[in-house]
């Protein structure tokens, strides 16, 4: 009982990195010591889904046996628990202080940059060409959306309902990908306030439709995710890099934080949101460096990806 206990709380505090850009929940889950545990559910868990779309009903019953539920059901309560007490507190901030809160979340991604970049291994002219390219697409693209609403939470103005799919789908890969949350895959794609509303107003429907991208998501790209990190890695990173670099034109605090796209000069307020960003940088690298060394390795572990 005290360890399915203790397991809610190690969700709870997954959860609540994962509803903060910039903030992976497998490197929480990892400095919490159940990482490889955790990988390896999620791993059986693909496997289910995988050999469900394939018809394989044995398949099925022998990887679902394989996940540690004891483990995995606990978390998933946890990360439900943070998501449902947090995202309301993030949810006003970012109404009533915009600037504040883009502050904040610049750090945290500057600070995965800086993470991102340490897990960089072959810095050759093709890497720096990958990542200047993806950064520089990554911003002009960003800028496409200019300001998308008059409602500072609502990135893009009520998206259709199959959106919220794709972008469960899109955001659950930064589960297995180090340096990346899926909340800073959801604010580039301008869908982290839409999704935040959804959850904050009960909308189930729209909940549930962003859970089976995330779920579908997850089935679907680990065979594609374990292909490109294994072959490769680098190449895989230096994208990375490349878009949360391009994505300064979303998360720089002014004129006015994450509804506008524009890029001003420092306005008021200044001082809280540069403090701000430095102790959300100073938080991404310290769990890193708390993360490297319970881990004892500074690559990519691909190891727990399926590959079959």
């Amino acid at each position: 009982m005290i360890t399915l206990f203790g397991n809610v709380v190690r969700g709870f505090l997954m959860g609540a990195a994962d509803v903060v850009p910039g903030v992976s929940g497998g490197t929480v889950a990892l400095v919490l010591g159940i990482y490889r545990r955790l990988i390896s559910s999620v791993r059986e868990g693909a496997k289910v889904l995988g050999c469900g779309l394939k018809f394989d009903f044995a398949g099925m019953r022998r990887a679902f046996a394989s996940v540690e539920w004891t483990l995995i059901a606990p978390l998933l309560i946890g990360i439900l628990l943070a998501v449902a007490a947090l995202s309301g507190v993030i949810e006003h901030l970012l109404e009533n202080s915009p600037v504040e809160m883009a502050g904040l979340f610049f750090g945290l991604v500057a600070g995965s940059v800086v993470v991102a970049w340490g897990l960089l291994e072959i810095r050759d002219l093709r890497r720096w060409t990958v990542l200047v390219v993806v950064a520089i697409i990554t911003f002009v693209v960003l800028g496409l959306r200019g300001g998308t609403s008059d409602d500072t939470v609502s990135q893009i103005d009520d998206p259709v309902l199959w959106a919220f799919f794709f972008a469960g789908a899109i955001a659950i890969c930064a589960m297995i990908l180090p340096g990346i949350s899926g909340s800073f895959l959801l604010v580039t794609m301008g869908m982290y306030g839409p999704v935040l509303a959804a959850v904050n107003e009960r909308d189930f429907v729209t909940v549930i439709v962003f859970v089976l991208g995330c779920v579908i998501g997850l089935a679907l790209f680990s065979q594609l995710l374990h292909w490109a990190l294994v072959e490769h890695e680098a190449t895989v990173m230096a994208g990375l890099i490349g878009l949360m670099v391009g994505s300064v034109r979303v998360l720089w605090p002014w004129p006015s934080g994450l509804d506008s796209t524009e890029l001003g000069w420092f306005t008021t307020p200044v001082v809280v949101p540069i403090v701000l960003a430095v102790i959300g940088f100073v938080v991404v690298v310290a769990i890193d460096l708390v993360s490297a060394r319970i881990a004892g390795k500074d690559h990519i572990d691909t190891s727990y990806l399926p590959v079959d």
